[in-house]
């Protein structure tokens, strides 16, 4: 049997994740869909990637991811053909196969986005992720490419509502783990203060 060593949330903290974290941006058509890879929730990802299409939401998209542990093929490759599959052009997908972390999803993106569209030419991109990691996806950005505006749209398979994931012990795990990260890695230079409050 295994325990959990994650500690449990405080009522500051549940708040400040529920305010600060889980980041409800205005959604509207961008430029660019930012799909960062992912083992979990696979096909709630590719569901909201099309759902985004079949909408109007992107004009371009790139699909990041590595492959992982147990798996011969990327996650790029298994969203991406999935997407395809779905009706999604593949003359609009850009791909990144090798980025085995978010911030690697970022840098190792970036320079596939500058060849194909040029970066200058992306005034937009939604970030697709799980709520759980939620805005260090768009953090993330923000470091390496702070022009750009950034949008995110996030995806879980808890039945558990969002706002009371410290009620789901494998969601509260999953949240807070993420969520501890952000301080640190901040101060190391990873991610950048997003959204960035008006003064």
């Amino acid at each position: 049997m295994t325990t959990s060593t994650t500690p449990s949330p405080t009522e500051a903290e549940i708040a400040a994740i529920n305010a600060r974290h889980l980041v409800e941006t205005p959604l509207r058509p961008a430029d660019l869909l930012f799909v960062f890879g992912t083992r979990e929730d696979v096909d709630l990802r590719i569901d909201e990637a099309c759902r985004l299409w079949r909408e109007g939401f992107f004009r371009w998209a790139i699909v990041s991811g590595g492959v992982t542990p147990g798996s011969d093929r990327s996650e790029c490759e298994i969203i991406a053909g999935a997407m395809i599959a779905r009706g999604i052009p593949d003359t609009i997908i850009l791909r990144e196969d090798r980025a085995k972390n978010t911030g690697e999803n970022v840098i190792f993106s970036l320079p596939i986005i500058d060849a194909a569209l040029g970066l200058a030419n992306i005034r937009s991109v939604i970030c697709l992720g799980n709520s759980w990691t939620a805005r260090r996806y768009p953090m993330t950005l923000h470091r390496h490419w702070p022009e750009v505006e950034k949008m995110l749209v996030m995806v879980d398979g808890f039945e558990t509502p969002r706002a009371l994931w410290h009620t789901d012990a494998e969601f509260a795990r999953r949240m807070l783990r993420e969520w501890r990260k952000i301080e640190p890695y901040k101060a190391r230079g990873f991610i950048a203060e997003w959204p960035v409050c008006e003064t």
